[in-house]
């Protein structure tokens, strides 16, 4: 486990971009964090980190986006509104598994018992610096 502390939504990018390079195609990443947290900064640094030319967005409404560039794909899942087996099953989230995409999820409490073990966690929190967020990381290289 590692901890990181930003300040603002470019370091938080820049981090991301920067833990992007020490993943490897096929990896899960699982962000975590309270709504306004940083999550979709996170996501825009770590597609610009795997050198994908791409304006990110939170995929709410999509429940998935797909980024790709570089020879490399990247799929932005929102679990926000899934609330059990069923709803997650309809977003075809099984069928990417095993494409060798990145697959870069938020909201991933609540799909917890669907996350693969060796998925590398992110957990983003704010503190009482507004502009400041504690990011811990967990099975990252």
């Amino acid at each position: 486990m590692t901890e990181y502390l930003t300040h603002g939504p470019a370091e938080t990018e820049a981090l991301a971009a920067t833990l992007a390079a020490h993943c490897k195609p096929g990896a899960v990443i699982a962000l975590f964090g309270e709504l306004g947290a940083g999550k979709t900064a996170f996501a825009r640094g770590f597609v610009r980190g795997l050198g994908i030319d791409a304006a990110v967005s939170s995929p709410t409404f999509a429940l998935v986006n797909e980024y790709r560039g570089g020879g490399k794909t990247l799929y932005h899942f929102d679990m926000y509104r899934i609330s059990g087996w069923e709803d997650l099953y309809s977003t075809g989230f099984f069928d990417y598994i095993d494409t060798g995409a990145y697959l870069l999820i938020e909201w991933s409490e609540n799909i917890e018992a669907a996350l693969p073990e060796d998925c590398v966690r992110i957990t983003i929190d704010k503190t009482s610096d507004p502009s400041q967020r504690r990011i811990t990381v967990i099975g990252a290289d």
